[in-house]
Formats: C-alpha cells, sequence, structure tokens
C-alpha cells in the first residue's frame, strides 16, 4: 500500500493494489474510487484532502498479530 499527498493540489491518493484500474467511481464530487476488473479496490482519490481526511497529518501503525 502506498499513501502519497499532492500539496500543490491538495489531493490525497491511496493506493491499495498495483492493478490495472477497469472502472473509476465517482463517490462524490471530491472523492474517486478506482477498481480492478473484479471489483476489487486499487486506489482511492481524496481532493481538498487538508480539509476532507486532515492530510498531510497521517501516522501509520501496524498492529502485529
Amino acid at each position: 500500500m502506498k499513501v502519497r499527498y499532492f500539496a500543490d493540489t491538495d489531493t490525497l491518493l491511496i493506493e491499495f493494489r498495483d492493478a490495472p484500474v477497469a472502472e473509476t467511481r465517482d463517490l462524490d464530487e471530491n472523492t474517486l474510487l478506482d477498481v480492478d476488473a473484479q471489483g476489487n479496490i486499487c486506489s482511492i482519490t481524496v481532493e481538498h484532502a487538508s480539509k476532507r481526511a486532515g492530510a498531510p497529518e497521517f501516522s501509520y501503525e501496524q498492529i502485529a498479530v
């Protein structure tokens, strides 16, 4: 998984898998969902991310099983 924040456009891109995108779905006017041919999520794009998603303030924690 890759998380990228583009400050110049205030865009957050969360990539879950590196797969060919078959369809992009608009969740709302500022959120896009990319899925592969099987309907699996490839990525989510959030526009105006600093206001809508708290970006670029971000932390990551992996919990051991």
